[in-house]
């Protein structure tokens, strides 16, 4: 009996020693600091390259390189409006080295507009930080003789079903803006959608779709060129960069009035000191004035928060496109 025991206790101590042997590798692994030094970070974006999103989300990895000294990469992945992006992050490891740059559509549009979204934007990621505010303009090809929005009505009016507006994607604000802008001035237009700014510039530059409501900084690009003009902002007031542009409402449409902005998300469950990391890495990014003057040249302001106060913005942005997606009687597409 007693070699028993013995026998016994020499297996039981062992095991612990075998256990205790596995421990500290994990623990190391656990406390590792974040970022390792020379691992490269990926922000991801779903649109194509070349595009206002992607120019701002190039500038701040440039930047958060130089904060975290450490790699940092943008990664486009467009398509789908923003989803393939999305669910890219979703699948990664909540670790801190993948997150993305995405307008309030991915979390507020997209779930309540396209049938093919299967994520949660209350579950499946992280809020890490807001990353800038500003407007959408509804911009018009200088082919069409319209220089207010009475007169792009009216010359629509006259030439029904032979005009078209872009949009970033199905389901986004863009898409969403002048499928109100439509129903509310009974226009009889055709929705074209891209897969960014960038795509869709092309074809509006050239003349193939007629009218837009784009990101401002695409706004001031392509009005730069001679061949758009801006008639209004898509917010409930002037913005500072365009004094001269004025809104939606002044012209006499209502409802085309949410002002747009962009967020940082990582994959869901990652660790809190690992947020705060990065949330303190981008507000220091953010508050640069190098930023903020770049930012403002496209007519956006550069804009940090906590995770919480986006966590709150994106719930309270949900609500609000909801209202506005029932009220227009939206139904989920497929692409």
């Amino acid at each position: 009996m007693n070699d028993r025991l013995v026998s016994l206790r020499r297996r039981r101590v062992a095991a612990w020693l075998a256990l205790g042997a596995a421990v500290p590798p994990l623990l190391a692994h656990a406390a590792a600091p974040f970022p390792e030094k020379g691992r490269t970070i990926r922000i991801v974006l779903g649109l194509a390259a070349g595009g206002a999103s992607d120019a701002q989300a190039r500038f701040i990895a440039n930047k958060l390189a130089e904060v975290l000294q450490t790699p940092v990469i943008v990664e486009n992945r467009p398509g789908a409006s923003f989803i393939l992006a999305t669910e890219e992050v979703i699948r990664a490891a909540p670790d801190g080295y993948t997150f993305m740059y995405a307008p309030s559509s991915v979390v507020a549009q997209n779930p309540q507009t396209l049938a093919q979204v299967r994520y949660d934007p209350f579950k499946d990621l992280t809020p890490i930080s807001l990353g800038a505010r500003g407007p959408l303009v509804l911009t018009v090809h200088a082919s069409v003789p319209a220089r207010t929005v009475q007169e792009l009505v009216a010359y629509i009016k006259a030439n029904p079903g032979k005009m078209s507006y872009a949009s970033f994607g199905t389901g986004t604000s863009s898409h969403i803006y002048g499928e109100a802008f439509a129903r509310q001035a009974g226009l009889d237009v055709v929705h074209v959608p891209y897969k960014g700014g960038a795509d869709a510039a092309k074809d509006f530059l050239a003349g193939r779709v007629q009218y837009y409501f784009d990101a401002a900084p695409n706004a001031i690009q392509n009005t730069a060129t001679g061949k758009v003009r801006m008639l209004a902002v898509a917010a409930p007031k002037r913005s500072p960069m365009l004094p001269d542009v004025p809104t939606m409402g002044e012209q006499g449409v209502s409802g085309v009035d949410m002002p747009s902005w962009l967020g940082f998300y990582g994959p869901a469950r990652m660790p809190a000191p690992v947020v705060e990391k990065l949330n303190a890495a981008l507000a220091q990014v953010l508050a640069m004035p190098a930023t903020r003057d770049f930012f403002r040249q496209g007519a956006y302001e550069a804009e940090s928060s906590s995770p919480q106060q986006l966590a709150d913005l994106t719930r309270a942005t949900y609500d609000q496109w909801g209202d506005i997606i029932r009220k227009l009687g939206l139904v989920k597409q497929s692409q």
